[in-house]
Parts: structure tokens; C-alpha cells; sequence
């Protein structure tokens, strides 16, 4: 079976065949760095780190884009409020997602450009739709785009130009001819950044600095353009109708989304993550969480898992429920790590066995993690029914396709500890093991017992006696 992906261009889905054999070109839109990335991004660049991986893991040289919005008027503002420049505050927030990326097992990008170092190109585009008639300079100095002269304007989102109302973050300025028009380079305003360019001081718009990056690294057309949902319009809209009428050429092939992300609530109600509401979750704050529930460093597995275990064009339900439904989940797949011997196998995949086939028949269907995690599940029950090692060994290298089950089991099993350190722990399970030996029952159980209210589960093994958490 070849790989088949949903475009969100086509609304079907569709065998992929790439512009160039054997590589992929590759853009995911960034965030805009004023503030800490939350777990709404968190799902969005999990998916699309789980689509490069399995592009390489079938074999694909994979250029992978991802930008930072560094330049906004959210940047300005938070810049001006904390009293620093737009610089300091982009840089510190730029790191910030860097790492919190790599905290939930993401791929660093193949190139994260910076749209304040890409301010020629984007000129050079604007001033090319100026020349074909689709971009005018306003009586305000701005620089917008014509939508209505542009005839394919609407075919990602379905919408019609009529039907259209001019989307949150587009500024319906009097200037503008049509209030659908859209702002290519927005002229300076006093003690905001600018740059010079033949229309006077200003500073890009929102849209243009992705089709500039795009085309840049990976040409006028190039194979796959991902991102959230609420990008759809007018963000990726309006880059379409930038590229392919400056370039005249289609510009991306496959446009892929991730599902939104909603908070439930714990009367099973669903609503927006928002800050006003009082559910907003940064990534950090996340992880803060799931590392003090689960055991430090394992917390960000756990959250890859939950996020992996949702389609990635599927709506996803943020709850600490289906979040310690995930961890749980998880301990199931190490258990059998854990407890099948070893086998060091350090070969690659073979496709034709039939669970790695089952796993790539999953993944190939438009990147379905559910399925594909199902496949693992059901090789864990192989391996606990029958302690196989080559199983085992197969289950821990799926798991590395998307970057799951690679931590220690042993040491994942233990996770967090309320009360007592390891140290205390391994006093008290030696304790009881001495109990057993001197046949003082009940002091053994009663060890058991203090131990199970703390979350501490015993195993009693022929190799001896293990603990783990609940």
C-alpha cells in the first residue's frame, strides 16, 4: 500500500506522489513568538513531527520549514509593555518554543526562518503582484492585495467572496478598496519597527512572510503546506492567492490540517482554550504537571502519547482524565518491555513482518496514529501472553517511528513519588522481602498496604521483588 494523505485543497484522499522522487519539500506555519506556546500548538506540531517522521521511516529525504513570526502587532505591543525591544522579547519567546518543541519529541526544522530576515524577498513579492494588478497602494500608505482579481481566491476554504466577512486579524481599513482586500506591507507607524521599500517606511503584513520563506527554500511549488486548523482562512487563503499570483504556478500540492483542540470541562462540556476563560494551558505548564503525576522526564511522553492517540485531523479533548487515561496506556506498553528478556537487535525494520505491516498499513492511511498504537497494544499482549523478545523488540522500534517507548521501562514504571524517595522505596520493599523470608506475614502486607496508598505498586517476580507507580 502506497501512503495515501486527506488535503484539506481536494477534500479527499489521494495517493502522494512527490514533485521530486524520493524528497519532499515541506512548510508548517510557525507561531507568532509574544508569549509561551500552548498545548493547542503542542497538538498541531506533534502531528506534523509524526508526518516527517513516517516520510523518512518510508524511505523520503524530508526538507522540513517551519517559521517564526517575529514581527506582529501582539510583538510590538507585549514588547512596549515589558519596556524592551521587539528583538529581545521575539529572541527570548523564540527560544522558549525551541525548547518547548523539543520537550515533546519534536524534530528540530530542517529551517526556522525568521520573518524579519526575509523583509527583501517579501518586498520583491509584493511589488511583483503590484506589477500583475492584484496589489495597490492605499491612500494610507499601505500596500493590499485584490482579492476579486483574483480568480481562485476561496478554494481552500470553500468559502465564496461574497459570503466572505474580512477575517479577525485583517484590518478593514477605509483605504481599501473592497473590504476583503488584505494588507500586504503595512506603512510605520511612530516607534514601531519599519524598513524602507519604494512605498515608504513599513513593516510586512501577517500572510506575506510565508509565501516569501516558502518559496525561498522550497520553490513556486513544493509538495505538502501543514497547519492548524484556524489557518485555514484567511492565513493559507491569502497565501495562495499571494504565491500562485505572483508565481502563476500552484503552490502547495497537499495542504494538510490538524483538528482543533478543545478544553473539557469536568461536566463533560467542551469549550475554546482561552485565557479569559480560565483553561488556557501553556506547553510548560504541562509539563510541570505531568512530570510532578508521572515521574520527571516521563511527564512529556505522556503527553505525546495523548496527544498521538487522536487522529491527526480529528478534534482532540484536553482533559487530566484522558491524560492519566494516556499514562495508563503507556504502562501497559512498558510492562511488556519490561518483562520480555532482552534482544538487542539493532536492525532495521522489516516491513514484511506482519505487525510491522499492520503498523505501516495504519500510518499510510493518512498518518493514523490510533491505529498504528493499536498495533502496539496488541503486540503487548503478544509479548505478555508469550515473553518473545524478538516482539519486544519490533514493539520498541515502532514505538521510535513516533518517538514513543523509548525511555527505560523499569524507570518509567516507577514514575513520580508521593512521600517517599526511591531510596525510601527500595528500603521498604527490601523490608518486606526480609518480612517474607522470616514468614512475618502480616508485616509483609502491611508493607504492601502503605506502600499501595501511596500509589506504589509491588511485583513479585523469580528475579525478585519491582515497584513501580499506580
Amino acid at each position: 500500500m502506497t501512503l495515501q494523505i486527506y488535503s484539506t485543497l481536494s477534500k479527499d484522499i489521494r495517493p502522494f506522489t512527490p514533485i521530486e522522487p524520493g524528497k519532499v519539500g515541506m512548510y508548517v506555519c510557525g507561531v507568532t513568538v509574544y508569549d509561551y506556546t500552548h498545548i493547542g500548538h503542542g497538538r498541531t506540531f506533534v502531528a506534523f513531527d509524526v508526518v516527517r517522521r513516517w516520510l523518512e521511516a518510508s524511505g523520503y529525504a524530508v526538507t522540513f520549514v517551519r517559521n517564526v513570526t517575529d514581527v506582529d502587532d501582539k510583538i510590538i505591543k507585549r514588547a512596549a509593555e515589558r519596556g524592551i525591544s521587539t528583538k529581545e522579547l521575539t529572541d527570548e519567546f523564540t527560544a522558549a518554543m525551541q525548547q518547548d518543541m523539543l520537550s515533546l519529541g519534536c524534530l528540530a526544522p530542517t529551517y526556522e526562518p525568521r520573518a524579519t530576515e526575509f523583509i527583501p524577498q517579501m518586498l520583491n513579492l509584493v511589488e511583483k503582484l503590484e506589477q500583475k494588478g492584484l496589489a495597490y497602494a492605499a491612500d494610507n500608505g499601505d500596500v493590499d492585495y485584490a482579492v476579486r482579481k483574483f480568480a481562485g481566491y476561496g478554494k481552500l476554504s470553500g468559502r465564496q467572496p461574497d459570503e466572505m466577512r474580512a477575517g479577525a486579524r485583517i484590518e478593514v481599513a477605509q483605504a481599501k478598496r473592497d473590504p476583503l482586500d488584505f494588507v500586504l506591507w503595512k506603512a510605520a507607524k511612530p516607534g514601531e519597527p519599519a524598513w524602507d521599500s519604494k512605498w515608504g517606511k513599513g513593516r510586512p503584513g501577517w500572510h506575506i512572510e510565508c509565501s516569501a520563506m516558502s518559496c525561498h527554500y522550497l520553490g513556486k511549488t513544493f509538495d505538502i503546506h501543514g497547519g492548524g486548523p484556524d489557518l485555514i482562512f484567511p492565513h493559507h487563503e491569502n497565501e495562495i492567492a499571494q504565491s500562485e499570483g505572483a508565481n502563476d504556478a500552484p503552490f502547495a500540492n497537499v495542504w494538510m490540517h490538524s483538528g482543533p483542540l478543545r478544553v473539557k470541562r469536568e461536566d463533560g462540556t467542551e469549550e475554546k482554550m482561552s485565557k479569559s476563560l480560565g483553561n488556557f494551558w501553556t506547553i510548560r505548564d504541562a509539563l510541570k504537571e505531568t512530570n510532578g503525576a508521572y515521574g520527571e522526564g516521563n511527564g512529556s511522553e505522556v503527553l505525546r502519547f495523548f496527544l498521538l492517540r487522536s487522529h491527526y485531523r480529528s478534534p482532540i479533548s484536553f482533559a487530566n482524565s484522558l491524560i492519566d487515561d494516556s499514562h495508563k496506556a503507556l504502562q501497559r506498553l512498558y510492562t511488556a518491555l519490561k518483562n520480555a528478556p532482552k534482544d538487542e537487535n539493532s536492525e532495521a525494520i522489516d516491513w514484511t513482518n506482519p505487525w510491522a505491516a499492520k503498523f505501516k498499513a495504519a500510518m499510510d492511511e493518512d498518518f493514523n496514529t490510533p491505529e498504528a498504537i493499536g498495533v502496539l497494544q496488541q503486540m503487548a499482549a503478544e509479548i505478555n501472553r508469550t515473553g518473545d523478545a524478538q516482539t519486544a523488540s519490533l514493539l520498541k522500534k515502532l514505538g521510535a517511528v513516533l518517538n514513543v517507548l523509548q525511555l527505560d521501562a523499569e524507570v518509567f514504571l516507577k514514575g513520580a513519588v508521593t512521600g517517599l524517595d526511591e531510596a525510601a522505596i527500595d528500603a521498604k520493599v527490601a523490608e518486606r522481602t526480609a518480612a517474607k523470608k522470616a514468614r512475618d506475614f502480616a508485616r509483609a502486607d502491611a508493607i504492601r498496604n502503605e506502600l499501595a496508598a501511596l500509589g506504589i505498586v509491588i511485583e513479585d517476580g523469580p528475579a525478585g521483588s519491582t515497584w513501580r507507580r499506580q
